[in-house]
């Protein structure tokens, strides 16, 4: 059964990728390290964007569950829908929030806040330390939820769920779901992508 649009496995590996290149070249200071967070910010507004407008599974509707739902499917007393199941739906919106906090907090690092209005009074020394200091904590973090992730899929690897082989071909093998993923057009996900690089553009030449 096909669970994943083109667009949002296209997302989940650049992230992933761009994941990468940014611990690699923050931690060794050699690289395209801004330019890299530039790009990750622009796929994080893609996908917070396309978490309201996105495909079924895609949103964050269907995935965001109550915590009653998320104990009961880790008991086993709720059956998994197509897409994230309950307790990997809120591991994406961790990761998310983790990333968001990660890019602003490298915005303001790197001068792309400086010219924002008023920022000479909201972006004091202050709130800058304050930015700096999650910057440096969220280098320790998000590996760690990275990690999470990591074994939460190898763990449903070794029950016979391959996750990761859903979000490469974007159907789900050997779990049986009912019914049918609604998918919006891809052509929808290329405009949402420009809307996000728009505001990546213009925040960098206001800078």
């Amino acid at each position: 059964m096909k669970i994943w649009d083109l667009s949002t496995r296209l997302y989940h590996w650049a992230q992933a990728a761009l994941f990468i290149g940014l611990m690699a070249s923050g931690i060794s200071g050699n690289g395209p390290h801004i330019q890299l967070g530039l790009a990750l910010m622009t796929l994080i507004i893609w996908r917070l964007i396309w978490g309201w407008v996105g495909s079924e599974t895609s949103r964050f509707r269907q995935f965001l569950r109550s915590p009653r739902s998320v104990i009961h499917y880790l008991q086993g007393k709720e059956k998994a829908k197509p897409g994230h199941n309950p307790a990997g739906g809120w591991m994406v919106v961790t990761l998310l929030l983790a990333l968001v906090l990660q890019c602003v907090s490298g915005l303001a690092l790197a001068g792309f806040l400086d010219h924002l209005p008023y920022a000479n009074v909201w972006l004091n020394d202050s709130v800058f330390s304050v930015l700096e200091n999650v910057h440096l904590a969220m280098i320790k973090v998000l590996p760690t939820l990275v990690g999470v992730h990591v074994f939460a899929v190898l763990f449903y690897k070794l029950r016979s769920k391959p996750l990761t082989w859903a979000m490469i071909t974007g159907f789900q093998t050997r779990i049986q779901f009912n019914g049918s993923v609604a998918f919006v057009s891809q052509w929808r996900a290329l405009f949402v992508l420009a809307l996000a690089a728009m505001f990546t553009v213009i925040l960098v030449a206001l800078a």
